[in-house]
């Protein structure tokens, strides 16, 4: 998909709800050049009048301070940005959580984060909710929560039931992920959007974005299989710490099943199927096995980050470090990519690998809906596990089938 320039048209300000001068801290105006754009993942979004979008702000915060400025924004004449936030979203095929990215760049472009953290958060819960989403903020004190209603299971974030749905914190992370839920009530702010149909959010990834081809850098995958040494160029972008830099730990079904950039994808995966074309299909898996067990350092989420974080298949490829579960979703890719054979993914308490269904099952397999699947472990042990053997320390232990794959064609 080739790059474009999307221009954002925000007509002048008609007029601003009258609030008293003395509780407004007003917004410094500053220089709004024609020609200004905000940098979408090498796209460049024309933004020539986000000065007419400015509305004041109440001090100290309040729920009526808050009603007081989304009312006095839904005067202005934002239909314009709504609208083409939303064409943009639509030609470029941006999944909900991209689009959230997009929300978080035009309201940083009108209202800096650094400068008005509140301003910031409520110009985003306002575009959610002209944007066809359902948002809620929550005051308490000084600390302001952003949700978003989501009816998909998340990891190690807030949600609540607000009107008997569920609501997913969005800016938790700003708060250092610490807040003491129990040390004060949370008062509720939710605004009636008129004639928007509203739709849950969700942080599945269909596509990834169109990255600057300037801003990919090559990244040696070197390992040994048999006699030999393989190496492959693959094509990363550090732009992917960014775009995954909050998101939540999610269901495996959405972690595994998430795509690469096509750059990096085409650096990839024509490569290695052009490698494995002269092998037969289980010693083919076995090569990618390998590769995958041998071609990162490992280390536990829990050692690096002080909790659990699920990679995609591009963030495993671009960090120096891995753990069983992004090695597993890794190779799960690989192996749907290049035979799209079937496949069930195993979580034990500690640990997560892949089984496949091939012709004819190897080892011991694991039947699962009356097909027999045989353990393919991504993940390096002092032991080189063959197709079918498992770890035998987990050979007692239970697990559960977190994530079934089935190719179309079956």
């Amino acid at each position: 998909m080739k790059k474009g320039v999307w221009t954002i048209l925000i007509i002048s300000c008609l007029g601003v709800q009258h609030l008293n001068a003395q509780q407004l801290a007003v917004p410094e105006k500053k220089p709004d050049p024609v020609g200004s754009y905000i940098d979408f993942y090498g796209d460049k979004v024309h933004t020539p009048s986000m000065n007419d979008l400015q509305v004041l702000i109440g001090q100290p915060l309040t729920h009526t301070a808050i009603e007081q400025f989304y009312s006095s924004l839904s005067l202005l004449p934002f239909g314009n940005l709504v609208e083409n936030l939303l064409a943009f979203k639509k030609e470029k095929q941006l999944d909900d959580w991209l689009f959230y990215q997009l929300i978080r760049t035009a309201a940083e472009s009108i209202s800096p984060k650094k400068e008005n953290y509140h301003r910031y958060t409520l110009y985003k819960w306002f575009l959610l909710n002209q944007t066809g989403y359902s948002a809620v903020t929550r005051l308490r004190n000084d600390t302001l929560l952003l949700y978003v209603q989501s009816n998909e299971n998340v990891y190690d974030i807030p949600s609540m039931l607000y009107d008997q749905e569920q609501y997913i914190c969005l800016n938790y992370h700003d708060y250092g992920s610490k807040i003491d839920f129990k040390q004060g009530r949370f008062q509720d702010i939710k605004v009636v959007t008129q004639n928007i149909a509203t739709k849950g959010f969700s942080y599945k990834i269909n596509r990834m974005p169109d990255f600057n081809p300037e801003s990919y850098e090559v990244k040696p995958i070197q390992f040994a299989y048999g006699q030999r040494n393989y190496e492959f160029k693959v094509k990363v972008n550090k732009s992917i710490n960014k775009l995954f830099n909050n998101y939540p730990s999610v269901e495996y079904a959405m972690q595994f099943t998430a795509p690469l950039s096509n750059a990096t994808y085409q650096s990839l995966i024509p490569a290695l199927k052009q490698t494995v074309a002269k092998m037969n299909q289980k010693k083919g898996v076995d090569y990618l096995m390998h590769l995958t067990r041998s071609s990162f350092a490992f280390e536990n989420d829990a050692s690096l980050y002080g909790k659990d974080k699920r990679f995609s298949p591009e963030q495993t490829l671009f960090s120096e470090y891995s753990d069983c579960e992004d090695r597993a979703a890794f190779f799960f890719y690989l192996v749907k990519e290049i035979y799209n054979l079937p496949m069930i993914v195993l979580s034990y308490p500690q640990h997560v690998t892949v089984a496949i269904q091939f012709d004819s099952p190897q080892g011991n397999p694991i039947v699962y809906k009356g097909n027999q699947y045989s353990v393919c472990e991504p993940t390096p042990q002092f032991k080189n596990l063959k197709i079918g053997q498992g770890i035998p320390s987990l050979k007692k232990e239970a697990f559960e089938v977190v994530y079934e794959y089935q190719p179309s064609y079956r």
